[in-house]
């Protein structure tokens, strides 16, 4: 069970520590898909290593009209989950403790890779994220963060800042947890009614449909899932795509029709007043 709940960087320091030290980095509203990255990093660091899981909303990463005011905050439960899954300790700063001093006047910039898909319809969310991070990684000095693969341009973004700014620690990609009707885990969907939810699970097939064509190529993936998705949008309510792209997952690049090898398919799109993302990582022309 949970002892310790550090609410600063020096109570987190002063922490024992023995072996290894696991990060998981959460915006709290903790689910079944962080309870997998907290087992996953115990696994990792083993019964001598220190799991640490963040719960921070990062106020860097939320655009104007998003939900920085009404996401959940649920501190409480999540110190119970994190504790059943095999944490150590939950850190929970304050605003006031990651930002002294208000915004900070140095960022970092996620650059073209941060200004695609994800990036495009929502201008600076990875400049805010990266910030965050490698704020989070400063304060928590882990020895490996990890991070679930449903963000996927998110965990392509922090392995590239890591490379390229010569951080100090191992990024571990977890797979997508999805419920039993395949929907990918997230703390957005508590805001879905039961039809919203009907609707929002078309996402999930077009991914696992288009999956099925990887074999045949590029366009045979892109033709599958957006064959779904069109179909989606005559639904009630209707599924309002955003975006649906096959990418090199080093770069999040469109890839050609002749490509092959590792790809992902993404997906984001609205339903009724809930933003979406979901993704399936594939390797074209050739067995899975």
């Amino acid at each position: 069970m949970i002892t310790q709940l550090p609410r600063t960087a020096e109570e987190l320091h002063a922490l024992p520590r023995e072996g290894r030290r696991a990060v998981v980095m959460t915006m709290g509203a903790l689910h079944e898909g962080h309870a997998t990255l907290i087992r996953t990093a115990r696994g990792l660091v083993g019964p001598e290593g220190q799991v640490v899981v963040t719960v921070f909303v990062n106020p860097l990463q939320f655009g104007a009209g998003e939900d920085l005011d009404r996401y959940p905050r649920t501190l409480e439960a999540d110190v119970e989950l994190a504790g059943a899954a095999g944490a150590d300790a939950v850190f929970a700063p304050s605003v006031d403790e990651v930002y002294p001093g208000g915004e900070p006047q140095v960022r970092i910039t996620a650059g073209p890779m941060g200004e695609r898909f994800e990036g495009a319809s929502r201008p600076g969310h990875f400049d805010g994220v990266l910030t965050v991070v490698a704020k989070l990684l400063h304060l928590s000095l882990p020895d490996v963060a990890l991070f679930g693969q449903k963000d996927a341009q998110q965990l392509a973004l922090i392995r590239r800042m890591v490379r390229d700014l010569n951080f100090p620690v191992e990024i571990v990609g977890v797979p997508t947890v999805r419920q039993g009707d395949n929907i990918a885990l997230s703390s957005r969907n508590r805001y879905l009614s039961e039809a919203d939810r009907a609707t929002a699970l078309e996402i999930s097939r077009a991914l696992l449909t288009a999956a099925t064509a990887e074999e045949l190529g590029a366009g045979p993936v892109r033709r599958s899932a957006r064959a779904v998705l069109d179909a989606a949008a005559a639904m009630e309510p209707p599924l309002v795509l955003d975006y649906v792209a096959l990418v090199d997952p080093a770069d999040f690049t469109e890839v050609p029709d002749d490509h092959t090898g590792e790809a992902v398919l993404a997906v984001a799109a609205r339903v009724g007043t809930t933003r979406l993302i979901d993704n399936i990582p594939l390797t074209l022309g050739g067995p899975r």
